[in-house]
This record gives structure tokens, C-alpha cells and sequence, in this order.
């Protein structure tokens, strides 16, 4: 069986200790990494949606750094909306910079009431590369 190892970008934010959890988990070539959201350094939501959003993409970038991957090493993502049909617009908007070009990874978006106080969210899988 594979060795799980928990990873976290070098500017760890106070939401993992506050809900224990961690930033990703590595086993064997994969690196899981939990919902990541527009928090700022204190666990607070970034008020304004569209920064909201690029900030989560920031926090993703940072945990998929620490656990030895990029944005083209990722496989499934999972985004988490509490308003899809109003956020949808944004987000397409700022997916579209981060991913580009094809390949895209395969995405599942799923409507949700509640976030604890944020409105987006994204959870990844990425192959590590060897």
C-alpha cells in the first residue's frame, strides 16, 4: 500500500487548523487536494466574487506547488457553487485564463447552499509527475 503524506503550500492558511484538514494528501503518484476557496491568509473570505474566485485558483496553484505538481498535472476537478447561475459567467471567465488551451481536465460542477461563508470552491486530483 501506498504512503500517505500530508502536504501544504508554504503560506498555510488558518482554515486547515481551525477545521482540521489538510491541504492535500500524496499517495503513491497522486496528490488529492481539498476544496480550495478565496480565503486570505486569516481563513476570511475575499468579499468580492470574481477575486473570490482567482484567489481559490491561487490557493490551488500553491497546494499542487507544495505537493510537486501544476495546473497541467491535474485530472478531475470539482467546483463547488453556491449560485451557479449568476457566478457562472465569472467563472467561465477565469477558467478559461487558468486553462487555456485543450487538453482541459475533466470538471463536475455542483450547486450547493452552503460554504461556510465563501461562494466557490474547487477540489482537484493530479498525477504527480515522475
Amino acid at each position: 500500500m501506498a504512503q500517505s503524506n500530508a502536504i501544504f503550500p508554504a503560506d498555510r492558511h488558518d482554515l486547515y487548523e481551525k477545521h482540521a484538514y489538510s491541504a492535500a494528501i500524496k499517495s503513491g503518484d497522486l496528490l488529492f487536494v481539498s476544496g480550495q476557496v478565496g480565503s486570505r491568509t486569516d481563513g476570511a473570505p475575499e468579499p468580492d466574487f470574481e477575486a473570490q474566485v482567482r484567489l481559490a485558483f491561487a490557493n490551488l496553484k500553491a497546494t499542487l506547488k507544495a505537493g510537486g505538481c501544476g495546473l497541467d498535472d491535474i485530472v478531475d476537478v470539482t467546483s463547488f457553487h453556491t449560485d451557479p447561475e449568476n457566478q457562472f459567467e465569472t467563472i467561465m471567465k477565469v477558467k478559461g485564463e487558468v486553462f487555456p488551451k485543450a487538453p482541459y481536465p475533466n470538471w463536475t460542477a455542483i450547486g450547493v447552499n452552503w460554504l461556510a461563508g465563501f461562494d466557490f470552491e474547487i477540489k482537484v486530483i493530479a498525477r504527480i509527475p515522475a
